[in-house]
């Protein structure tokens, strides 16, 4: 792949976001009274906070965003020092042009340590007039109260299948790529509100041809058909161990999936079944029990040939009732 398509479409303007209307209406907001406060983006993953900042940058500062614009991320760079000295420096020094204040973006903030937090803190007060700060995070929870207090948080939500098919659909036009309606509807359930999920999907699955099926997409993804899961919970209700363990060998070995995948794609297929919910509610226990073990190193197949084990039995009980 010669470009990164998440990067060769990203939008460059706040109107070019799609799928985060009220957020967008706020931030162009601040760009028509050329201020801003410290502002804190908090969302799951490819909802569009990096590129949100990026883009008030641009429409900000206009030609002169590169020098205006400073961006870190936390992940890699977390520790006390860097806050002391790398950031401080970069918030002490001058703007360039008439905005008087530059911006420094901190991706994955919620990685920065405690004490890296708490130094960040009083640098944020200390430099307000020669910089502004935007950080962005998964999870705001993670972030000390008193940063919280100071900055403006803008709470990014999952997009919308409506949102992802029509970006997708203008870089497939842009691509020449034929993407089928079972194709397309693959893709939403693939990135489950997650945009760059669903473009690098697209890409990859472009890689082997221009016309792009349902079938194509789960392979390139490495997501198991939604169909396949839910036969084989239907398989392991009806009681038939051996086949419900033939189903999974199935999605373990064509798709390569780890337990935990497998773990999630059998999450959401549970809402699928035609059971009563409190049998629903029973199942999803058993899967929040396998996901502990999995997650804390137990042996995956052991774990999942216990959890279709498990449905077998329970789908035996629901029968006598």
């Amino acid at each position: 792949m010669k470009e990164i398509w998440v990067e060769k479409y990203r939008p460059t303007k706040l109107d070019e976001i799609v799928g985060q209307d009220e957020i967008v209406s706020r931030l162009k907001a601040y760009v028509r009274a050329g201020n801003l406060p410290h502002l804190l983006f908090a969302g799951p993953a490819g909802t569009g906070k990096t590129t949100s900042a990026i883009a008030l940058a641009r429409e900000l500062f206009g030609e002169d965003w590169r020098t205006n614009f400073a961006e870190l991320n936390a992940s890699d760079e977390r520790g006390l020092d860097v806050v002391r000295v790398k950031i401080k420096d970069m918030a002490r020094t001058a703007p360039i042009g008439e905005r008087g204040f530059k911006i420094i973006f901190l991706d994955e903030a919620d990685n920065l340590t405690s004490d890296a937090q708490a130094a960040l803190r009083r640098t944020m007060e200390t430099y307000t007039r020669t910089a502004r700060f935007v950080m962005s995070c998964n999870y705001s929870s993670r972030i000390i109260e008193p940063i919280q207090s100071r900055t403006a948080v803008f709470r990014f939500r999952p997009l919308k299948p409506d949102a992802i098919r029509t970006y997708l659909e203008r870089i497939a036009k842009s691509e020449k790529l034929k993407v089928t309606k079972e194709g397309m509807d693959a893709l939403v359930y693939i990135a489950q509100g997650d945009m760059r999920k669903a473009v690098n999907a697209l890409q990859v699955a472009a890689a082997v041809s221009t016309t792009i099926d349902e079938d194509a997409l789960y392979k390139a993804a490495s997501v198991a058909r939604p169909e396949l899961v839910k036969n084989l919970l239907e398989v392991s209700l009806s009681g038939d161990f051996i086949k419900a363990r033939d189903a999974l060998d199935g999605l373990l070995i064509e798709y390569g999936l780890s337990g935990e995948d497998v773990i999630r794609a059998v999450h959401r297929s549970v809402f699928d079944l035609s059971v009563p919910d409190a049998f629903k509610v029973h199942l999803i226990d058993r899967i929040g029990e396998a996901e502990f073990r999995l997650v804390e190193g137990s042996n995956e197949r052991i774990q999942l040939e216990a959890l279709i084990a498990h449905f077998v039995l329970a789908g035996q009980d629901l029968k006598k009732k």
